[in-house]
Order: structure tokens, then sequence, then C-alpha cells
């Protein structure tokens, strides 16, 4: 192998930009893996760029189809959300990344993969973690732990006297990551969490003040938890996902400004937009909740946990995750059916649902003349439930009787 050939996780962005001109001073060929996970670049433009910066080898690879069906299907049939908040976007995109990284390692005889992930972010971990197992003898470099630059001020600076075009500026300092399930945005005044966002830190969703006027209805079909048709049209997973995306943004839905507990035990105030994540776990849930027992939905709620947990912190290729997806896919047999949802100034609720597999019975539910209740057996069913608290009140008060008599 060349010890001197190295995989670099490359975006376009900053980091990696000036990681590949950091890597080519050092003596290393560079071949820069550009993962297109729906984040509407220009590809062309970002494979010259890493050129023009140095690189050997420039791979590009259209990954929006595995992203959507291996990776953002089974974590919305899950109902994962990280903190009640995050609907995971860019940490879903991170195993995916870290498996081709691999791949391009072992296809191009490098032993050696790098990302541009800071040292104290959540990103170097679910990127290592998941090279450690898939890759075991690659090795593994992160330069933001440990070059030279101590600002981002300092990385433009560099990339400014190295000629390395780069679309942040010294006024401007966030740091976005996107893809077709979502935008993360974080850095320049976003980091004082008592400041509200600014208008130009949202960067595709339209504000919910400026959103149209009229709600709009749009219905959502789901056969076994994964969804099939956005108004009786049927498309792919990555088609559907650009749809309710585009409907979401136009109404102003899937805006987060959150506290967020990191994997490495600090807090970061984190912005995301989630359109798409917000529409479709809302009629996801809506189903769900029609379909499903409640000792089901009740453990489930225990699982989406975990698994949101295992998502965030990089554990994406374990044999948990595997046993909670055989768990998941068993119970979502039935999650088949359509969910009615209305649109309005950021709002996404459910107004409708329906499935074969309801377990909604009217007759047992309405209180008019077709009702089927047993009403008469409520009574004998209230005394047995609430017998161990009678009996635990009763207790209490010869317990109370006693200690007054040994006074």
């Amino acid at each position: 192998m060349d010890a001197k050939k190295v995989v670099l996780a490359y975006s376009g962005g900053l980091d990696t930009s000036v990681l590949i001109k950091w890597f080519v001073n050092k003596g290393f060929k560079v071949i820069a893996f550009l993962a297109d996970l729906g984040q509407n670049s220009d590809f062309k433009m970002l494979e010259d760029k890493a050129k023009k910066c140095g690189a050997d080898k420039v791979v590009v690879e259209d990954l929006k189809s595995q992203f959507v069906y291996n990776f953002v299907f089974p974590t919305l049939k899950s109902e994962a959300i990280y903190e009640s908040n995050y609907f995971l976007s860019t940490a879903l995109g991170r195993p995916l990344i870290a498996q081709k990284l691999v791949e391009v390692a072992k296809q191009n005889n490098a032993d050696t993969v790098a990302h541009g992930c800071s040292g104290k972010g959540n990103d170097q971990v679910r990127f290592e973690v998941a090279i450690a197992t898939l890759g075991p003898n690659l090795n593994i470099v992160a330069p933001l732990r440990e070059w030279e630059f101590k600002s981002r001020e300092e990385e433009l600076s560099f990339a400014e006297n190295n000629s390395i075009p780069v679309d942040v500026t010294k006024q401007s300092l966030y740091s976005i990551d996107k893809n077709l399930w979502g935008v993360s945005i974080e850095c320049g005044e976003l980091e004082d969490p008592s400041v509200a966002p600014a208008d130009d830190a949202y960067q595709i969703t339209l504000n919910p003040k400026d959103s149209p006027d009229k709600a709009e209805l749009v219905d959502v079909a789901f056969e076994k938890g994964i969804p099939v048709s956005v108004n009786g049209v049927a498309l792919d997973g990555v088609d559907l996902i650009n749809k309710v995306s585009d409907l979401g943004c136009k109404h102003g839905i899937g805006r987060i400004d959150m506290i967020e507990d990191r994997l490495v035990g600090i807090k970061s105030r984190e912005i995301y937009e989630a359109p798409a994540a917000k529409i479709l776990y809302t009629a996801h849930s809506a189903l769900e909740s029609l379909v499903l027992s409640k000792d089901i939905l009740d453990f489930r709620k225990i699982v989406s946990d975990k698994y949101a947990h295992l998502i965030y912190n990089g554990l994406w290729f374990t044999e948990l995750k595997t046993a909670l997806d055989n768990f998941i896919n068993i119970i979502q047999e039935k999650v088949c059916g359509k969910v009615k949802l209305e649109l309005y100034k950021g709002n996404c609720i459910c107004v409708g649902r329906e499935s074969k597999y309801s377990l909604y019975n009217r007759k047992l539910s309405t209180y008019d003349k077709e009702d089927i209740f047993d009403h008469k057996a409520a009574e004998g069913f209230i005394k047995i439930f609430g017998l161990p608290y009678r009996q635990q009140m009763t207790n209490d008060e010869i317990r109370m009787t006693n200690d007054g008599k040994n006074k």
C-alpha cells in the first residue's frame, strides 16, 4: 500500500478545501471523496475546485437512493428523534459516507482515510467508529484535532493566501451541512443562545410569517411504514422527500432552534431545518396511533429513544441497532394507510387518517345509539383496577393509628 495516499471525506466547504492543500503540503496524494446526499451542490464545480486545491483524484458518487432507503426510511419507521427535536439529518449521512470512504480506500490501495471534523463535535466519533468497524486496518487522520489553525478566521486567511475559493467570509461564519433530509447550521452569532437567529441563518425554509395565508392539505400514503405517495401520486423515495420538502419549505415548516447535548459532553446551540422530516414524522406517527396497540406504542417509545441515541452517537453498524431494526420491521407490517395533513404558517397538523388495519372501532368509541360498549362492566373493572390503591390507603391509616397509640 502507498502510505502517503489518503482518502478524504470532502464537502467543498472551508475545512475540507483547506485540508486538501494541507495534506498536499505534507506530501500526501489526496483522493477527495464527495458524496451526493441531495445537497444540491454544483458537483462539477466542487470536483474542479478539489483538483485546483491539489487533489490527485476526485471520486463523486450519487448516494441519494441508498441514503433514503438504507438510512432515512429505517429511522423514520423507528420514530427516532434525538432529544425530542433533532431529526438526525446530518448524523444519518455520516455512517453512509464512512462506509464509502472504506470502500474507496480499498479500491485505491490507500491505507489512510481522513475527515474534516472538529475535535469537540459529534461527527468525528461517527466517522471514526464506523470506519474502525468496517475497515479496522485503516489509519484515520483527523487534522482539525492537530493542525495549526486556531479559528475559522485563520483558515480563511490560509485559503486566501493559497488561492482556495470558499463560500464563507469573515462576516458570515455559519457552518452548514445539508442533505435532502435537512440542514444543520451552527457557528457565528448562533453561538450566543440568547440571540434569535438572523434571517439569513435559515437556508431553505420560508419564514412562517411570510408563508401563504391559506392552509394547504396534503395526503401521504404509507406501506409498511414507508411513505410511497403524495396526493395520490406514487413516487420513489428521493422524489417523495423532495416533493414533501418543497411543500414544507413553502409553509415554513421544520425550523428547529435547540440546545443540544453533544456526545462529547458539552451543550451546543444548533439550528436545523427539516421540512420533509417534520411532515413525514407527523404523518407516520398519526398512522401508527391508528394501527398499533397501546403496549406496542409504549414499548416503541423506548426503542425510538435508544435508536436515536445509537444514530447520534455513531453506532449505526452495531448488533444492537440490527436487533432494534428487526423489532421495528415487525411492528411496521401493518403501518399501511393514508394520512391527511394541514400545512399552515409553520404548523403541520394531522386532520385525518385511515387504514385497513385500523384498531379504531366507532361502535365502541361512540356515545350515540350505536354504542356497543358494556357500561355495566365498568363498575367491576374500576373496583379491581383501584384495589391496590385503596389497600395502600387502608394500610397507611392502620399504620398512622398504631403510631398514634405507640406515642
